[in-house]
Formats: C-alpha cells, structure tokens, sequence
C-alpha cells in the first residue's frame, strides 16, 4: 500500500513523494517518482475497468521508467529537487524513481555517527553483520520496490533503466550487473566503481559484510564485470569530472574500464574537466543520461 504524501504539478506531469511498508527493509521507506503526462493519472490500488487487478495499467499506459539512485548524505528528495529532470522526462515519456538511501527509525546505535557510513549511506547491499544485518538491506530493497512500482504505478516491467551518482553510481552498476534481465539499461555519474579498493568502500563493506573479502566482491562493479561477457551489448553510459576532488582516491573508474575493456562490454567513459562531483555536474549531464536510457528503453 503506497501512502501518497505529496504531489506537484511538473512540466505537465506531476512529481509525487511516497511512504510505504518495506518488507525487505522492515520499516517505512519514501521514495520519489515523477509521471510524465501520459501517465500523470496513474493511482496506486486503484481498480481500472477490464484489468484483473488492482494497479494493473490501463492497455497502452505502461510506462518506461528510470530508478535514479542517489549518493551519500541524500535522500529520496535531493534528486527530484537539485537535478532537474523532471521537463526532459515528460519531453520523453519516462517515469522517474527515486528511493531513499538507507532505512530510517533503525534504531541502530551509532548509525548517525559518520556521514559515509549508516543512515543515508546504505550503499545499495543486503549487510550481512549485526547489528545492521536487520534493517540496512537497500539491494532488496531497490528489487521490492521495482516489483511495487510495477503493480501501483504502470511502470512497465519490460523498460526499466537504472542511473546513479556517487555511492549511488555504485548501486546502479551493481543491481544492474546482477539483474540485467530487470535493468535494460545501465548509467553513472561520477560513481564509486571500485569500491573494494577505496576508502569509502572499505569502510561499508567491513561494516556491513566484514572482514571476509569473498562476500566483497558480490557489490563490486569492477569485480563483477571482470567476470562477465558484455552483459550490456547496447553499452554502458559514464560521465566523470576532472575536478571531482574524490576523483583519485575513491572512484575509479579507470578500473571498471579495464574490467569493461577484459569483458568485451562497450562503455562510453565521457571525462569532463573543470567539473567536481556535485550536482551542478550531475544536472549539466543528466539529459543526456535520459535520453541515453530513453532510447535503450525504447521511450517516446
């Protein structure tokens, strides 16, 4: 059951904010999701004449989407608010989803300790150590709430994208690596793309997975990618700025390159210079990511 918790008309579609029960997470969770026009009249539960069940699209109404995962210290808000999105996806007909990045009301002690590490850090994995173990499980949680939006909001299983920026660049080519049946089309900005390397990795993966660095490699791109064939024959798209101060010392995107390179899979890493790893560099960028899943999704 989706709890409508405010709406907003946005370039003839409408942007909407959401709380629901997660059962991957154990608490409530929020997320965003912009309708394009054409689908703008789409309600969660609502019976549609003709249709075996609640929620189900109206013939012809199923719409493409885009899940957007957001970065450190973000919430479900910071995408729809700072990127501006919203007028190249109605343009498009593409839907927009936006999650939050952690649970809230865990009740964790400690979980608002550091910003990189614990609420709005739940960097896209199911932890597997306590006392996280029970409610940080953000990789199901993504994976619950495609399902969801699927039967509430017409979103169109065979046409869904997934895009991310910083930790959450990192949980896009993740999700999208292990399900590519569920994610035709794969995206990043600026992403932590060798997380097992980096400090910021290192740090949520001893938290959440421990020490064992086998159970790493299962949410590392780089290390994944190295074990596969071109799983994305269409291409990966990656954008990079020069001037992204985290750059050298927590990104590496040189490594999911040489990963790509190994694996035969075609990426296209665009390096920007001048740019730094905020979201006027995300919002200079992101059109052209819509338009890149818009047209692998087979969008309007």
């Amino acid at each position: 059951m989706l709890e409508l918790l405010s709406e907003h008309a946005c370039f003839g579609g409408v942007q909407r904010f959401y709380r629901h029960a997660s059962a991957a997470i154990g608490l409530p969770m929020r997320f965003s999701v912009f309708l394009p026009p054409a689908a703008a009249d789409a309600q969660p539960g609502q019976a549609r004449p003709g249709l075996s069940r609640p929620g189900q699209a109206w013939p012809g109404l199923s719409r493409p989407g885009l899940f957007y995962l957001a970065g450190l210290t973000c919430n479900e808000e910071t995408f729809a608010a700072k990127a501006g999105a919203q007028r190249v996806a109605a343009e498009l007909g593409l839907m927009l989803v936006a999650p939050d990045t952690s649970p809230r009301g865990a009740a964790v002690a400690g979980e608002d300790a550091a910003w990189d590490f614990g609420l709005a850090a739940g960097f896209y994995l199911d932890a597997s150590e306590a006392p996280w173990a029970r409610h940080y499980r953000m990789y199901s949680y993504i994976l619950e709430l495609r399902e969801l939006l699927v039967a509430e909001l017409a979103l169109d299983p065979a046409r869904v994208g997934i895009c991310g920026h910083s930790m959450g660049g990192h949980g896009a080519l993740v999700l999208a690596l292990r399900n590519p049946t569920l994610f035709r089309s794969l995206s990043a900005l600026a992403p932590i793309a060798a997380p097992s390397l980096c400090p910021w990795g290192q740090k949520a993966f001893t938290g959440y997975l421990g020490a064992d660095q086998a159970a790493w490699g299962r949410y590392d791109a780089s290390l994944l990618m190295a074990g596969m064939k071109a799983p994305f024959p269409a291409g990966i798209l990656v954008d990079q700025g020069l001037a992204d101060k985290f750059l050298a010392e927590q990104l590496y995107p040189e490594v999911f390159e040489a990963a790509c390179r190994s694996a035969g899979q075609p990426l296209q890493l665009r390096r920007h210079a001048g740019y730094d790893h905020g979201y006027y560099f995300v919002a200079s960028f992101i059109e052209e990511h819509l338009r890149f899943h818009a047209r692998n999704l087979g969008a309007a």
